[in-house]
Order: C-alpha cells, then structure tokens, then sequence
C-alpha cells in the first residue's frame, strides 16, 4: 500500500501554535508510514512514534488547553477528556500490543491507524470547534425536530470534515443493502443505565476509500486492517461530535464496539424499533446512521472490539467479510416485491440456498432497494395496495438504468386483460402463487439457465 499522509489547508484554524503542532504530528505519522515495511527499522520506527506522542502531545495538549481557557470556550472540559484518554489509555494499549506482537506487521497496522484515524477526527471535529468554525452553522437547529435536526448536523458534519454534498435519500432506513458495506456498531452508556444507546453506521466500501482512504493517502481500492482500525476512530468522533447536537441521546462512554456482518445487521431491522434511521448519499458513496436502544440487541451479535484483541478481530472480519462477499458474488440477486409477509419470508427460505434475497414490501421500497443494490431478477406482486405491480414497473422502465432489469410478476390469478396492459413494460414472465414451491423454484432455475 503506498501512503502519503499529508496535512492540508482545509485542517488550518488560524491558531498558529496550534497549527504547527497539527502539521508536525502529520508529518512524524507520515515518517512512520515510510518505515512501516522495512523490518529492521519498523519496530524503531514504532518506539520513537510512542515515545514522541507521548512526551510531545503533552505539551501540544497544554497550549491547546491553554488557548481554549484563554478565549472561554465553553468545550474546554470535553476536550481535555479527548485529550487525556488518548494520552492515558489509547497510546498505552497500543504500546503493549506492539510489544506482545514483537511489532509484527499487523500490530504496527494497528498503531499506525488507530493514530491515524485519532488525529483525522481530532482535527476535523474537535478542533475545527475551537475557533466555532462549525458551531456557527449549527446555531439555528430547532431543539423540538430532532431528526431533522440529526439530518442537518450530518451533512454539515460531512461536508466540513470531507468536503462532500450530502443529501438525505431516506428518513426510514429498513437495512437495505448498498453494495459492499462495512456495518460498525457503538454502545454508548449514559450516567443513568435506561439512556444508554446504541449507534449503528454503515459505510459502502468506496466511501470509506474515498474519504478517510485518500486523506491516508492509500492508492488501492481495497479495505485493509489500517484502514478499518482509521476509520473507526474517525467514525467515534463522528458519532460524538453528532451526538452533541441531537438532544435527544445523551452519550457518556463507549462499552461497548462491534464489527457486523450484514446479516448480523439486518436482523435488528427485522424485530428492533429504530430512534434514527438514515440514508444519506455523498456522491462518493452512501452511508447510514441508526440510533436504537441497546438493551433491545442481545449482546454478542458481532465481531467484539476490545483494547486486547482489535487487531485480530479486525483481520478476523475482514477476511470472513471477504469470504461473504465471494460466496454472494457467486450468486444471483433476486429482490422479492409483495405486501403479504407471509409471501415474502416464503420466497426467501425457497430462494436462499442457491440465490441471494432481499425483500421490499411495497412499490416505493422496491425502487429504493434497487436503486441501491441492482437485483438480478425483481419477482413483483402485481396487486399491491397504493402502488400496485404495474404502476412500480413503470417507474422501473422510466430510468434507463433499470430499463432491462428483468422483472416476473407473482399473481394470484391469470388475468389475461391485466397481462395485456403491460406488455409494453416489458415483463421478462409470469409466475402464479398458487404454484407449489417447488414449481416455482423450477421456472426460476430455469429463466436464469436460459439467460446464461
């Protein structure tokens, strides 16, 4: 992986003592990342790393402090919690991993983007506060909306960190699934034990690269351990600085982190209540943010993350996330569209085995799934409340996308008249409900054998 971790202007806040620091902590990351594959230097590299984030923060942390009591700002307190966990617990369990692993590769990995993804956030977030270069923009949320609040602090949030135009695509995200995604859980517990909350934020693959991917520096289109273990500690802070403007969660500390599988991750949308549910597009990928209470999800659902055992859990995921992947990449999409949910998880148990199934309980949501993750057959009930068969199918054809997506509708009936109006969409068949199963998993056999 070639990397070039470079301070920019966009991180400048105009507090020169402040700024210098900022530039030196990037450029002595960027030293390390040179020294990272050379085993005879990397465990050097690595101590004189520690050595420096631990004597030469401590001074950058008092004249930031310092600075911040000097013109009243009002965050002094939380920043100085920011500033002394890292010193206190972050830097000293990265130590004693690197010195367990004897700095094997993946632990200097480890080091290397956990510091990474601690000074991107810091200064994109916490810092970028100090001279209310965000604050100002966020003074007019009304405290009675929060969800439109939530929405309007996120694109704020992504924009000021990554420049990025974000737009709500969804207010009610149901877990659809939008291509290769990473799914990261936080528990948050609160002073009092019933406000504890859970944040759940999935990333598409390409965002992750495409953001905290090239302020690294990285030059592959490939997730690696660094950059998951820089994205989490970007994400944390993300998640904080939101928290601070949503009224209604009140974080304390995290207890508790989690790496998902998406399967892992749906099954909270198939019985949980969701307080925030969000899909947004930035343009260089999509992303959501969930807020549910934690005591609804059985613990131990995930890839737990703990000081002692991030590192391998991280390569742990990833590898099974890649095996997923591979195994889903092999077979088919077909997205099952239909009101009855009885006829929906029916189609599912039938069709899982050889294809991958996604479920959409009406017209609107079936165009939603996808837009976001392109089926390769859509089995669509044609007599649905509100927006029935036709009409959703007419929607389809009316984007070139999706003008080809082969489309079979489910019928209780054979209704020649109905057939005939249509023709024109372009229907790739039809299949009768009443069928016996495995009928129906015959004529689906058989259209994908046909198309190959």
């Amino acid at each position: 992986m070639d990397t070039e971790f470079e301070w920019r202007e966009e991180y400048r806040l105009g507090v020169d003592v402040i700024d210098k620091e900022h530039q030196r902590l990037f450029k002595i990351i960027k030293k390390l990342y040179a020294f990272k594959d050379e085993e005879k230097n990397r465990q050097w590299a690595c101590q004189e790393g520690i050595k420096f984030f631990k004597t030469h923060t401590v001074k950058h942390f008092a004249d930031e402090e310092a600075y911040m009591s000097s013109i009243g700002y009002e965050g002094l307190e939380r920043h100085r919690l920011s500033h002394r966990g890292f010193r206190e617990t972050t830097l000293p369990a990265l130590e004693q991993e690197l010195e367990g692993s004897d700095y094997a590769p993946s632990a200097v990995n480890h080091f290397l983007g956990v510091c990474a993804g601690w000074l991107i956030g810091h200064t994109l977030t916490e810092d970028m506060d100090i001279i209310g270069k965000h604050a100002q923009k966020w003074e007019n949320m009304l405290p009675g909306e929060e969800i439109t609040a939530l929405q309007k602090v996120i694109i704020q949030l992504v924009f000021d960190m990554f420049h990025l135009e974000s737009q709500v695509i969804s207010d009610a995200y149901s877990g659809e699934k939008f291509g290769n995604g990473v799914y990261y859980r936080l528990v948050y517990n609160a002073e009092q034990a019933e406000k504890k909350q859970e944040v759940f934020m999935v990333f598409e693959e390409n965002l992750l690269i495409n953001t905290v991917g090239k302020i690294l520096g990285i030059e592959t289109n490939k997730l690696d351990t660094m950059l998951i273990h820089a994205a989490r500690y970007t994400a944390r802070q993300f998640v904080e600085r939101v928290m601070e403007h949503f009224p209604a969660i009140e974080p304390h500390h995290i207890v508790e982190e989690d790496l998902l599988t998406y399967s892992q991750f749906q099954k909270v949308f198939e019985k949980e209540e969701l307080q925030a549910s969000l899909l947004f597009d930035t343009g260089a990928g999509y992303f959501a943010f969930c807020v549910i209470a934690p005591h609804l999800l059985k613990s131990g659902v995930g890839t737990p993350l703990k000081k002692d055992t991030a590192m391998d859990e991280v390569e742990k995921y990833l590898s099974k996330r890649e095996k997923q992947q591979q195994a889903e990449s092999s077979k088919p999409k077909i997205l099952v569209v239909d009101d009855s949910a009885t006829i929906r998880e029916g189609m599912k148990r039938l069709l899982s085995t050889d294809y991958e199934v996604a479920l959409a309980e009406s017209g609107v949501a079936a165009i939603r799934t996808i837009t976001l993750n392109p089926p390769n057959l859509v089995l669509l009930d044609y007599e649905m409340p509100v927006c029935d068969g036709r009409q959703t199918l007419e929607m389809l054809r009316s984007d070139p996308s999706f003008a080809d997506t082969p489309v079979i509708f489910l019928t209780g009936r054979r209704d020649t008249e109905s057939m005939i109006k249509v023709m024109s969409l372009k229907p790739a068949g039809y299949l009768l409900k009443h069928l016996k199963p495995q009928e129906i998993k015959q004529k689906i056999d058989e259209f994908f054998t046909q198309k190959q």
